[in-house]
């Protein structure tokens, strides 16, 4: 049986789009709690790496902090949350952000440290205090390489998004758990083929964002 076409035609069938376990519900809790992952882990993330970025102290100490917790089994962080918080969402939503802190941090931080540094001194000859200086030279500047730190955060939450169904929450992943469950393989394979339908959209739009952030004279200079 060819599970790829059997996957694509549950998909496409109306029947499957309704209801409580419908795909139109189960995608819209996705997407839900990918934006929380990504959007938490941004307010967080995002003004510690920029002052990081900008006065490099304590750059040492983010630096190891990011690489453990990229190491973090995030399961892992599910079953010990779940356990500690009950089921229900709070517990794959303390995993996501997380995980996605270390790819935020790291793309914020990076990307005021990227910023010219003849452009910051200028700044500061032109008589700006330090918070104008991050905040009208070097997080403009950096920030192609935030938005990258968000894309990859927002690849990793979406793909990790499924075990949100582990501790009884919603998502794409219930359709994984049902189909192991009853041994529904096409309903598995076609709840994978959304999840990275959702991926690709994602990447599309982060993409299209680095675009339009990157400074206007990097444009001009890469322009053909």
């Amino acid at each position: 049986m060819n599970y790829l076409a059997a996957a694509i035609g549950y998909i496409l069938d109306p029947g499957h789009w309704s209801g409580y376990l419908g795909i139109g519900h189960l995608m819209a809790q996705h997407v839900l709690y990918s934006l929380l992952g990504v959007g938490l882990s941004a307010i967080i993330g995002m003004p510690l790496g920029w002052w990081v970025g900008h006065t490099g102290r304590g750059r040492g100490l983010l630096v190891s902090a990011s690489g453990a917790v990229r190491a973090l089994p995030t399961l892992g962080l599910i079953t010990l949350f779940g356990l500690a918080l009950g089921i229900g969402l709070l517990a794959p939503l303390l995993a996501l952000i997380i995980l996605a802190l270390s790819s935020v941090l790291a793309g914020a931080y990076t990307g005021v440290e990227s910023a010219d540094p003849i452009a910051v001194d200028a700044a500061r000859a032109a008589g700006m205090s330090e918070f104008q200086v991050l905040a009208r030279v070097e997080i403009p500047l950096g920030a192609p390489l935030l938005v990258g730190g968000l894309r990859s955060a927002g690849l990793q939450v979406i793909a990790t998004a499924t075990l949100a169904a582990y501790t009884g929450a919603g998502g794409l992943g219930r359709l994984m758990f049902l189909g192991l469950k009853t041994q529904d393989y096409v309903m598995m394979l076609a709840s994978s083929l959304l999840v990275i339908a959702l991926a690709l959209v994602s990447e599309a739009f982060f993409t299209l964002l680095q675009r339009v952030v990157r400074p206007v004279g990097v444009r001009d200079r890469k322009a053909p």
